[in-house]
């Protein structure tokens, strides 16, 4: 059955990172988008759905998240807003608690963020393991994302688990060999967090190309504690994306502009960190693709709302709010290696968010208010 979404004021395509047709309407035939432009011109169709005059922008693309966990880690936020620096190893916590979990119970809560964020207008969900560091518990993790996403990560090497303390490279060992095998079936991509406190240049390296080799394809959590070579690694290695890039030279940036590697933005970290914000307007200027992302995760950014990281990466990032929103959506996508999603086209998956609003400046201009209306993923109207 075909679908004329019409009335729409405002239509982000994202074909570029300012574009909008306005008086608009999209036809969705089955999964995908048949037709966009102007209303006028409009198709006849089954059904037809009167967007009131309100904006209409892609499905966010969250590219970057942690779903699957136990626990809680609210008393180091706390400490946090009090004064306690954030580290890696806090992380181990979760590791503790997300053991101690049954298969039933991580199931039950990631299927609770997914429908957090489809509330909020992310369509698509790119999920990482990391919080079981150990053969059997990263194997499952992998194993729950696979049910949900296509786009799942394995990220054995998210810190050094206690009882590997002081034997980093065993550990190595164990991510590269054992744990590897096991997950490689269940995901697409490799990931490692390079970063004082987890793992070194070289460890890293040895990480990522054993992924590389069982065929996954490399991401890389850089640059979030201080500065280092992560973001050099990962453009030598072709990574899809290095996410965080809170602290960048500028010979990281040059890195970044010359490569087609995506710096994922990660703004609810900076929040709940309170490290700086990143400047993604000196990264846009310098021609370094930005996505932004969620990293939704109990320790440092508790977070599932993209139109909350767009605000703050308006407020806070030097974004315009067209360049945020194409982050959040096309960026996403491109750190995903996708073009299906986060554009409004024909061809493309049928992902829309329906806002409360006549613009997508909204999204910014009215910080925490619940803008999102309607959602369709995959053609179906879930929201």
């Amino acid at each position: 059955m075909a679908t004329l979404l019409t009335n729409i004021t405002e239509l982000t395509t994202n074909l570029d990172r300012t574009g909008t047709l306005v008086d608009a309407a999209v036809l969705i035939d089955g999964e995908r988008i048949a037709w966009v432009g102007a209303a006028a011109d409009a198709p006849g169709a089954d059904e037809v759905v009167d967007a009131g005059g309100r904006a209409v922008i892609p499905g966010f693309v969250d590219s970057h998240s942690h779903l699957v966990f136990g626990g809680d880690r609210a008393a180091e936020f706390e400490a946090r807003m009090a004064g306690q620096k954030y580290a890696a190893g806090g992380i181990r916590s979760t590791v503790a608690a997300t053991r101690a979990a049954t298969d039933d119970e991580l199931r039950a809560r990631l299927r609770g963020f997914l429908d957090e964020m489809l509330a909020q207008g992310t369509t698509t969900v790119e999920i990482k393991s990391g919080y079981g560091l150990s053969v059997v518990d990263e194997e499952r993790l992998v194993r729950l994302a696979a049910e949900v996403t296509p786009e799942v990560t394995f990220l054995g090497a998210h810190v050094v688990p206690a009882e590997y303390a002081d034997r980093a490279d065993e550990y190595v060992d164990l991510v590269t060999g054992p744990m590897l095998a096991a997950c490689a079936p269940y995901a697409k991509w490799i990931d490692v967090f390079c970063e004082t406190g987890a793992f070194t240049v070289a460890q890293s390296r040895r990480v990522l190309e054993a992924g590389t080799a069982q065929g996954l394809s490399p991401r890389v959590h850089a640059s979030q504690l201080g500065p280092g070579d992560g973001v050099r690694l990962a453009v030598e290695l072709g990574a899809a994306s290095i996410d965080h890039g809170t602290y960048l030279t500028d010979a990281d940036v040059d890195a970044l502009a010359g490569s087609d590697t995506v710096l994922t933005l990660l703004p609810g970290v900076e929040f709940s960190t309170r490290q700086p914000y990143p400047d993604a307007r000196r990264l846009i200027d310098a021609g370094v693709t930005v996505a932004l992302a969620c990293d939704t995760n109990p320790g440092s950014s508790f977070t599932s709302s993209m139109p909350f990281c767009i605000a703050v990466a308006v407020r806070d990032m030097g974004m315009t709010p067209a360049e945020a929103v194409w982050a959040a959506t096309a960026g996403g996508a491109r750190a995903l290696r996708r073009d299906d999603v986060g554009v409004i086209a024909p061809g493309a998956r049928a992902d829309l968010v329906l806002l409360d609003a006549p613009t997508r400046v909204h999204l910014a201009y009215r910080p925490g208010v619940p803008l999102v209306r309607q959602v369709w993923k995959d053609g179906v109207q879930v929201r």
